[in-house]
């Protein structure tokens, strides 16, 4: 009997996983996926990780620049601030292309958005290339300044533009793929960051211009592709042109159930027009949507993420790995990122988002809890740093596949269209401070507390847990609208938001 119940549940998965393929395989929907993917969220990950590997060779240029235009060598304070300029300056551009999501987005459309800021990646790799002729690190300064700009403004476009064109019972999958673009990009730069690829001291300034590569595929291709269904609708009332764009995307149909959504979604803002970032604050209306996206947004930046990139090497260092292997074994860990950020995609619209969220953030705390006891026990026997490394391996594989892929989906689905461009500039400014933020604190935290700093992690991974468990709503297969009342009915201390605006009302 039970293997009978296995059976018929094995068979509807790959039902299910069929009818999955065949929908994003009818139309251009799939195509648009990939060269949004690779002109988005991709450049993010690929400059997280592109810096590391020419880092020795930058810092040699920059003595040499120096050496040549004023015939000294440079004091080692100043080489230790041009390239902490370096590295600090993508955040500041992330912070300013955050800042102008709304705007450029508002005023180009989703798609010409997605241009634009291809174009911006391309000027990017022009000024990164030819600064090692010109012997200018005031040029390798600019370009990532511009990168990360680029990162800031495709980032949020690519992940509005893909909440805009899903149906609603593909929403969760197609979002998320912004999250395997972004591991698929991490894993990229650590590939061509290798010495039998461009990792070498005459290529440093090409590996840091391959992501404009992609950026030239998208500007070319894209013009080819659909604009949001959604956005026209909506934003631009063209509804003959939103039915078209849906029936490009997903094959031919009717999609009287997509468009239902949007003209309900359209009559709600008729009576509620678009907002601004403060405005939005200000939204009693919102309340819990915002504090949900920044806590889960601390949550992830403060999880520990950054901090295993830092001391990873150590770690299988300590384990016994050889020296010249360990940069494999990352290559390694970004191949694990993306196969578990895959099947994240496969499980989201199976389990829902919740799951995803406290599961995840649970595995995590306890891995870090568990990390902490190996560290200080690791002179005790040979096997514990092969333990430790294990439980690094873990929490990627469960931050990856749980909070990671999980907060794509979710950001795209909690804010209706009129608060969802203001939304994404708020969040977008949160992250890339708090990036900025991380980088300059992280190396003191090291400092002050040693190994018991991820303690301090595994406690933002229980809040996450606790937050996710016992407050966020399930989204799954829901209108914008419905997910929307459902933040509002949240109740805390014996008050919700629809209560206290009935009593504004009355008042």
């Amino acid at each position: 009997m039970q293997s009978g119940h296995v059976h018929r549940k094995v068979h509807a998965s790959k039902d299910r996983m069929e009818t999955l393929l065949q929908q994003l395989t009818q139309g251009n929907a799939l195509i648009l996926i990939i060269i949004l993917g690779i002109g988005g969220s991709f450049h993010c990950g690929y400059h997280i990780t592109g810096l590391s590997s020419p880092s020795p060779y930058i810092q040699r240029f920059i003595n040499s620049s120096w050496y040549d235009r004023y015939e000294e060598p440079p004091p080692p304070q100043t080489i230790t601030m041009i390239w902490s300029l370096i590295v600090s300056m993508y955040a500041v551009g992330g912070v300013f292309g955050a800042v102008s999501v709304k705007f450029v987005s508002g005023m180009l459309g989703r798609k010409k958005a997605m241009i634009f800021n291809s174009f911006i990646a391309i000027v990017a790799a022009g000024f990164m290339l030819t600064s090692k002729g010109a012997k200018s690190y005031e040029m390798i300064i600019v370009a990532r300044i511009l990168y990360g700009y680029s990162a800031g403004l495709g980032q949020s476009t690519h992940l509005m533009y893909l909440g805009e064109i899903s149906p609603r019972k593909l929403r969760g999958i197609v979002t998320l793929t912004s999250a395997t673009f972004a591991s698929l990009g991490k894993l990229s730069g650590q590939v061509f960051g290798l010495s039998q690829i461009l990792g070498r001291e005459e290529l440093w300034n090409i590996v840091l211009c391959v992501p404009a590569f992609f950026s030239v595929v998208q500007v070319i291709v894209l013009p080819f592709l659909p604009e949001a269904p959604r956005y026209l609708f909506i934003e631009k009332g063209d509804d003959k042109a939103c039915k078209k764009a849906l029936q490009s995307l997903w094959g031919q149909g009717d999609y009287k159930e997509e468009m239902d959504e949007m003209l309900a979604e359209q009559a709600a803002i008729e009576s509620a027009p678009p907002k601004s970032p403060l405005q939005l604050l200000r939204d009693r209306t919102v309340r819990w949507q915002l504090i949900t996206m920044s806590t889960i947004y601390c949550c992830n930046q403060l999880s520990g993420m950054s901090a295993i990139s830092t001391f990873s090497f150590d770690i299988f260092l300590e384990a016994g790995i050889p020296r010249d292997k360990i940069r494999y074994i990352t290559v390694g860990l970004g191949v694990s990122e993306i196969i578990t950020s895959i099947s994240c995609g496969l499980l989201i619209e199976r389990t829902g988002r919740r799951p995803l969220f406290w599961g995840g953030y649970a595995v995590m705390s306890a891995s870090w809890v568990l990390f902490t006891v190996t560290l200080n026990l690791m002179d005790s026997s040979y096997w514990v740093p092969y333990i430790a490394a294990s439980l690094i391996i873990s929490f990627i594989i469960f931050f990856c596949g749980g909070p990671a892929g999980a907060t794509a989906a979710l950001n795209s689905e909690i804010f209706v269209q009129s608060d969802r461009l203001a939304a994404f500039v708020l969040m977008g400014i949160q992250r890339w401070l708090m990036f900025a933020v991380l980088g300059l604190v992280f190396p003191f935290l090291i400092n002050a507390l040693n190994s018991y700093c991820f303690v301090l992690f595994a406690c933002v991974c229980l809040l996450g847990c606790l937050y996710t468990f016992f407050l966020l709503p399930e989204t799954k297969g829901k209108t914008m609208l419905e997910i929307s009342e459902e933040f509002k009915a949240i109740t805390v201390c014996g008050k919700s938001s629809l209560e206290e605006k009935k009593v504004e009302t009355k008042l």
